[in-house]
């Protein structure tokens, strides 16, 4: 922070009966929840939806599963709202990764075949275009993308991966370990052009971004609800626009298997589908709470104060003064180095995570990139500044505590 710039603190969010808003969630009030961003956290109202959706199912089950296809597609008419897309359009699936094997399965291998990733993609997403180049007998490709990059620098890492041979790119919206944005439009664009199959993962999109699918073209994009959008877990949705979606089917064939898409996605067999009826009900009270461009805006802003606060906490040599410079950043999250030594693999930042939440009462996110350890800071409605100066003042002297064991540590024989 330059000298004399005016630092405004974000003033918390309070329901309409001024209470905090962490009173409409059922967390652990004692746990200093900074990870909204990995798994979410579903509001009172749309649990108490969903319970009430199962108690429905069990006192009635043939009555229930006769009438829960149509009762789908209502659910897809309220979540294409919040995406701002036609419910024609829009499947439901259990998460994005789901969504990224409907697409997987779908495909047919062609001549070349091989895939396009980035060193910033969500590792279960690569590891299943992973297993589709086995199954092709092609390659997978990385696309080394700087941090820094800015949406040029990173449009052109990704495309000088491409030619020719290249059937499809994956390409991550928001990135998860790195918090940044990548260029889904350009890429797209250039994609059809050449006639090769686009597939977009906006795991982070939905609720984060007011229109993630607008402008962009893509032969899929798949979101999950459960992060940002509040909803139960164990729903997200796949989006397909062109020929494509004509070849796109459940994981599990039902009775609805030959019916076109999206509709025969409607149709799960025995699916415990209350997690998607109730979706709507968590969109609908963060909308009538606050609304979406208020909450966004709050996240925004309380993610850049946590940043700054946690950033300037840190005071071991090699960390940064402020937040990390990710290129193109994203509204809500942020991105703070570790000392050096910590979290600099996933397995050693999931380590990392395991031990917040046992010894210091924090969920948080640890990722890595490219040897480097991060705390990833995801903001919701719910938190507040004090959750991050908290964080700074009792957990940032314990993190160095453990980078400073770290470094004494005897290195294991090789």
């Amino acid at each position: 922070m330059s000298e004399g710039e005016v630092v405004t603190v974000p003033r918390p969010l309070t329901l309409p009966d001024g209470r905090p808003a962490l009173d409409a969630w059922t967390l652990d009030p004692r746990v200093r929840h900074l990870n909204h961003g990995s798994f979410g956290a579903v509001p009172r109202v749309a649990q108490e939806r969903q319970n009430a959706l199962r108690a429905e199912m069990e006192r009635a089950p043939v009555a229930w599963f006769s009438a829960l296809p149509g009762r789908i597609a209502e659910t897809r008419t309220a979540v294409a709202g919040l995406l701002r897309t036609d419910a024609e359009d829009l499947a439901l699936v259990p998460n994005a990764s789901a969504g990224a094997s409907a697409v997987y399965a779908a495909l047919a291998a062609r001549p070349g075949g091989d895939i396009v990733v980035t060193d910033h993609g969500y590792g279960a997403v690569t590891m299943g275009a992973q297993r589709l180049a086995r199954r092709w007998g092609t390659a997978v490709r990385t696309a080394r993308v700087p941090l820094a990059a800015d949406a040029e620098q990173a449009y052109r890492a990704v495309m000088a991966q491409v030619d020719d041979d290249v059937a499809l790119i994956v390409l991550d919206q928001i990135t998860s370990a790195t918090a940044r944005l990548m260029p889904v439009d350009r890429v797209g664009a250039e994609a059809a052009r050449r006639g090769i199959t686009l597939l977009v993962d906006g795991a982070h999109a939905p609720g984060l971004l007011a229109a993630p699918l607008d402008g962009l073209v893509c032969d899929a994009w798949t979101g999950n609800l459960h992060k940002w959008g509040c909803a139960p877990r164990g729903t997200a949705a796949l989006v397909a626009r062109g020929p494509l979606r004509e070849d796109l089917h459940p994981l599990i064939d039902s009775w609805g298997a030959a019916e076109p898409f999206p509709e025969r996605f409607d149709h799960q067999g025995t699916h415990d589908a209350t997690a998607w009826l109730a979706a709507p009900a968590a969109l609908d009270f963060v909308d009538a709470t606050w609304g979406w461009e208020t909450a966004r805006r709050y996240m925004d802003g309380l993610a850049d104060h946590g940043a700054r606060v946690v950033a300037a906490a840190f005071a071991l040599p090699g960390t940064p003064e402020g937040p990390v410079d990710v290129g193109m950043p994203v509204p809500g999250m942020r991105l703070v180095r570790l000392p050096e030594g910590l979290g600099a693999t996933r397995l050693a930042a999931d380590a990392l995570r395991d031990r917040a939440t046992a010894e210091l009462g924090v969920e948080a996110a640890f990722t890595s990139f490219d040897g480097i350890g991060y705390l990833r800071l995801s903001a919701h409605v719910y938190n507040t500044p004090e959750d991050y100066e908290h964080f700074a003042a009792v957990c940032v002297p314990v993190v160095e505590k453990w980078a400073r064991e770290s470094a004494a540590a005897p290195t294991p024989a090789a």
